[in-house]
């Protein structure tokens, strides 16, 4: 059974539009495999398809120049309407003048593109390509996806149900998305030593091609070093003249590593929410990890987290479930930090309200308000606020604020 994907019917809704479709994504997420399954849901329609890849050699000489493709695209498909899929096109270079010249040619082909973050960083492909393409971001499985796949697709449009009646199967489920991930390829193995095996190659090919051959990035073992700092903390503000000093590197060499490691999906940067300045502290931003696995493998705990360890990885899976579930809606999430060391996890910042959640790795018996969270509400007046925990399910008012207690299983 193959993995579905949630963002599979945007893509295919989006071939009917003119603009070019560009997939981006962290390496080994799938992106070659959902362009391969639009395709085929083309051909089923009785449409035209080419599928070309800059990962082959056969298919590159046809990218040496727009020219040469085009002589391509018309000996296989004429000049009838075609779907032409371009896969890894950051291995192009100037891929976003080269897809910007095709574009404005008024060619009677639909182009869908894939390629990792490093084709934004290095090509600056999204400047060149104002008004001429959509992106769609792949992320590796999502847990709402893991648990999809893992119960079958019984639970199609009714996954919440499911884990409210079977709170122990899926807190197994969710203990094993925590420790593993999402790599497509890492949830089809079933034992843990091949997917050990799996990430060490993912990360050894971002390392080796992203950051070494396609960023030039010279210092490897300092971009290393760095990124396994950041692993070591995650939930915590990152202070980049400690990073700095600790990795014997330059301040703005850091700023460049965290920098390359955002754009290539590998860490996400969340600033801080403040309004008052003088109290509030600090522009230091806190770091999450794109792939829980990731997180795991590069922390040297992948396979071992459990209720003792889990607390920052737990809350990591929170701000990915956030952040997928804000997508789209303008809202941005940050997090709360305060000189008097109150500190909310995160606050959602929706223009005109603002949201704060807090997160316990634990099944609470009792709805406990921490005091950070009441100094929260007493500060910015909320109109609800949450407190996400594994298994607990109330409610209270503190000041008109309703604050919700409820599981992570409900933010799917």
């Amino acid at each position: 059974m193959y993995i579905k994907r949630d963002i599979l019917s945007d893509v295919l809704e989006h071939l009917e539009k003119k603009e070019i479709t560009l997939i981006v994504g962290p390496r080994q997420a799938g992106k070659t495999t959902l362009m391969k399954m639009v395709q085929q849901d083309v051909l089923k329609k009785g449409g035209k398809t080419i599928f070309l890849s800059l990962d082959f050699e056969k298919d590159s000489v046809h990218f040496v120049s727009q020219q040469a493709l085009i002589q391509k695209l018309q000996l296989e498909c004429g000049s009838q309407k075609a779907y032409i899929f371009i896969d890894e096109i950051q291995r192009k270079e100037n891929a976003g003048l080269f897809l910007k010249g095709l574009y404005d040619m008024e060619l009677p082909y639909k182009f869908i593109v894939s390629g990792s973050g490093s084709l934004e960083l290095k090509e600056k492909i999204h400047e060149s390509l104002i008004g001429r393409k959509r992106v769609f971001e792949l992320s590796t499985i999502t847990l709402q996806e893991f648990l999809q796949y893992k119960t079958g697709y019984k639970y199609h449009n009714t996954i919440k149900e499911y884990c409210r009646l079977h709170k122990e199967e899926a807190g197994y489920l969710l203990n094993e998305y925590m420790n593993f991930g999402g790599y497509p390829r890492v949830v089809l193995e079933n034992t843990i030593k091949e997917k050990t095996n799996i990430l060490n190659e993912i990360y050894t090919s971002y390392i080796e091609k992203d950051i070494s051959y396609l960023m030039k990035v010279e210092k490897i073992q300092a971009f290393k070093h760095c990124i396994r700092l950041l692993a070591s903390q995650v939930g915590k503000c990152i202070n980049g003249a400690e990073l700095s000093s600790t990795l014997g590197i330059a301040i703005q060499t850091v700023k460049n590593y965290l920098a390359y490691a955002e754009k290539t999906f590998v860490i996400i940067m969340v600033s801080p929410f403040y309004r008052n300045i003088r109290k509030e502290l600090t522009k230091m931003p806190v770091v999450y990890f794109n792939d829980i696995g990731l997180l795991n493998f590069i922390n040297g705990t992948l396979g071992t987290v459990d209720m003792f360890s889990g607390g920052f990885v737990f809350q990591n899976l929170i701000f990915l479930l956030l952040k997928d579930r804000y997508k789209n809606t303008g809202a941005s999430i940050h997090y709360w930090r305060t000189k008097d060391k109150a500190e909310v996890d995160f606050v959602i910042n929706k223009g005109l309200e603002i949201v704060p959640v807090e997160v316990k790795y634990s099944a609470l018996k009792n709805l406990s308000v921490s005091r950070s969270l009441r100094n929260f509400i007493n500060t910015y007046s909320p109109k609800e606020a949450y407190i996400v925990n594994l298994t607990l399910a109330c409610e209270t008012v503190i000041n008109n604020t309703k604050v919700y207690c409820i599981p992570w299983f409900e933010l799917l």
